[in-house]
């Protein structure tokens, strides 16, 4: 069964079925209707998960993560995300990189999942022409050491330039390396870390408002604890894991929960697609 149907308060009474054939809130039609038998298309994708209009100020940072969690809350299997994802999880994954302008990423995941650049999709290409975006959608890793392996072909040969987001104080001969292997190192914060609201204003600076953040779980925390996480698409895989594996978010606790609003849903298989947003 494939289902995606908005949630808004003229369909949070109704059933699934009736809810299937609506808008979302924000305009984009979705897919839903007859879509029982078939894949949903990259482009019914992509105009369920578009990134909010600009404003009349222009286009403001919006920053979205992308997550998976097992039904006992594990957001990896044996250190990597994979293990309990789906086919229609990757098709969503690459469907939130081709609408993004750059993906935010924690050095450990670039370490733990073996990141490469980010590539052109041809179904995508025609629509970032028109709004002004890169082929393919640059790679931000946020680290405070800058403890990477520069030779990856992350670093040597992406299609956009990757960035490094570090602090004032990372390692000077670690930014030189960085910047001799063709990387872009952004200074996020006075210390050795990274302030993740700087982060973010930091990249809008560049051109860069359609963020995404595919975590890991630590970098996650930090931001959804700086308050500068505006959207949540969280995949809820049918596994149950056990063991001790991570959240999807890390790190102390919120002083008060913040609520997000759920937006739109998607089901396959029984793997739930959810899109929050920040109330």
């Amino acid at each position: 069964m494939r289902r995606l149907f908005p949630v808004t308060e003229e369909t949070a009474a109704r059933t699934p079925d009736e809810a299937g054939g609506g808008a979302d809130a924000a305009g984009p039609r979705v897919p839903g209707a007859g879509a029982a038998d078939r894949e949903w298309s990259l482009a019914e994708l992509a105009a369920a998960y578009a990134y909010p209009a600009p404003g009349p100020g222009g286009r403001e940072p919006w920053l979205r993560a992308n997550m998976v969690s097992t039904l006992d809350g594990a957001a990896q299997h044996e250190g990597r995300s994979q293990p309990i994802s789906s086919d229609a999880d990757m098709r969503i994954f690459g469907t939130l990189r081709g609408l993004a302008d750059v993906v935010v990423v924690g050095a450990e995941t670039v370490r733990q999942e073996g990141y490469r650049p980010a590539r052109a999709r041809d179904a995508f290409a025609e629509a970032r022409r028109a709004a002004g975006q890169t082929p393919a959608p640059a790679v931000a890793v946020v680290s405070a050491g800058l403890d990477l392996d520069f030779a990856l072909p992350l670093f040597t040969s992406p299609l956009t330039p990757t960035l490094l987001l570090t602090g004032a104080a990372a390692p000077a001969d670690r930014v030189a390396a960085a910047e001799k292997a063709g990387a872009r190192v952004v200074i996020a914060g006075d210390g050795a870390g990274v302030d993740p609201a700087r982060a973010v204003r930091a990249l809008a600076d560049l051109g860069l408002t359609r963020l995404l953040t595919e975590g890991g779980p630590r970098l996650l925390g930090q931001l959804i604890a700086a308050g500068v996480l505006d959207e949540l698409c969280l995949t809820v895989s049918p596994m149950l894991t056990a063991g001790d594996a991570q959240r999807i978010a890390g790190g102390p606790p919120m002083a008060v929960p913040e609520r997000f609003e759920l937006v739109s849903l998607l089901e396959e298989a029984g793997f739930l697609f959810g899109r929050y947003r920040r109330t």
